[in-house]
């Protein structure tokens, strides 16, 4: 075939045109027309060679010849018809690609890369992908949609990987999940060479449970703790955050080895601690909100985002156990003494019994 082509090319050199085109030979050519049933190809012979759109491609669906070839271009065909018939020479480029295509897949293979191809069809159990003009299958249980929604896949480009390979048997079995997957690992190793402590990141809330929320990263999940969520007390994280909402957060800790990265949502703003240091003094009375009853006293907020304990023994003096609830109420405003605030610690301390002791005092 080598010897063919050479002596093609050094008759085109010398401007001899009588070559004698064979059935089954691969000839290379330029498109000079272009046409809605085909296109007209310079392969050097006294006249055109026809190539059919069929032969352009294996998609069904139809789409401009202009979409799939330009005037101009230099390409190898494959001669269907040579031109003993009726002189009109039949070219194939898809035979060429087809021939092509299945080296580069086999390449594709044993480098474990990843190819993306549109789908042509769905069909039962699967759907076909278009691979350097192979139609490549991927079954059912090899794709990221349920069987009901494959539909929606028709037309649009999947990146897939290469299960198995049979060019004799004209096989070729390929898989969306697995190039997910691998797509996945490597997103996930460049985020985590990425982050660093106290980075803000961008990241999309995936699920919300009582103990807080995980957040996408780019591949790998971050844990945003239900402490971490706001300097107000939060009950239920699914009172504040949605699944899809898309937020920004600080990097707290970074485990490389077990690829667990904590977050913080509170912490992309001011602490309210720091706002009050010199702002309240020990010793001083202060109005607070309960925000929270317990057995062992009651929350206090003082201050958005900042809560005291008023333990149950700094209630009242009529009784050695009181039932904090017979005193307070959520919602309730009331007066009380401090009697230690530590802002860096985050610790404050209160007394409502002594309230009354210090009016009079």
């Amino acid at each position: 075939m080598t010897d063919k082509l050479s002596e093609f090319e050094k008759l085109l050199k010398e401007g001899k045109y009588d070559y004698k085109f064979n059935q089954g030979e691969i000839v290379k050519g330029k498109i000079i027309r272009l046409e809605k049933d085909g296109a007209l190809v310079d392969i050097g012979g006294k006249t055109e060679a026809f190539l059919p759109y069929k032969e352009l491609t294996n998609r069904p669906k139809r789409v401009k010849i202009e979409e799939l070839v330009q005037i101009g271009e230099e390409h190898e065909f494959f001669i269907l018809r040579d031109e003993s018939d009726d002189e009109t020479i039949v070219l194939s480029l898809k035979k060429v690609n087809q021939a092509q295509g299945w080296n580069k897949l086999e390449e594709a293979k044993k480098a474990n890369e990843t190819l993306t191809g549109p789908v042509t069809s769905v069909v039962k159990g699967g759907i076909i992908v278009e691979l350097f003009g192979i139609k490549g299958f991927i079954p059912s249980s090899q794709l990221r949609l349920k069987s009901s929604q494959q539909d929606s896949l028709l037309g649009s480009n999947l990146s897939v990987k290469i299960l198995e390979i049979d060019q004799r048997k004209n096989k070729l079995i390929i898989s969306q999940k697995l190039a997910a997957h691998d797509e996945k690992a490597d997103l996930r190793e460049k985020t985590m060479q990425n982050l660093e402590l106290g980075q803000t990141v961008a990241g999309e809330i995936v699920r919300v449970t009582d103990f807080g929320a995980f957040i996408d990263l780019g591949g790998i999940d971050g844990l945003l703790p239900i402490s971490e969520i706001s300097w107000k007390r939060v009950n239920n994280p699914q009172d504040i955050l949605k699944v899809g909402q898309q937020i920004e957060l600080k990097v707290l800790k970074i485990d490389r080895d077990t690829s667990r990265i904590s977050l913080s949502l509170k912490r992309m703003h001011g602490d309210p601690w720091d706002e009050l240091a010199g702002k309240i003094n020990e010793n001083e009375l202060i109005k607070g909100t309960v925000s929270k009853v317990a057995n062992f006293g009651a929350f206090i907020e003082v201050s958005p985002g900042v809560e005291g304990l008023l333990p149950r023994s700094e209630i009242t003096n009529e009784t050695e156990s009181p039932k904090v609830e017979d005193y307070l109420k959520v919602g309730q405003e009331i007066q009380v003494l401090v009697k230690r605030f530590a802002p860096g610690e985050h610790r404050l301390s209160l007394s409502m019994k002594e309230v009354k002791e210090k009016e009079t005092a």
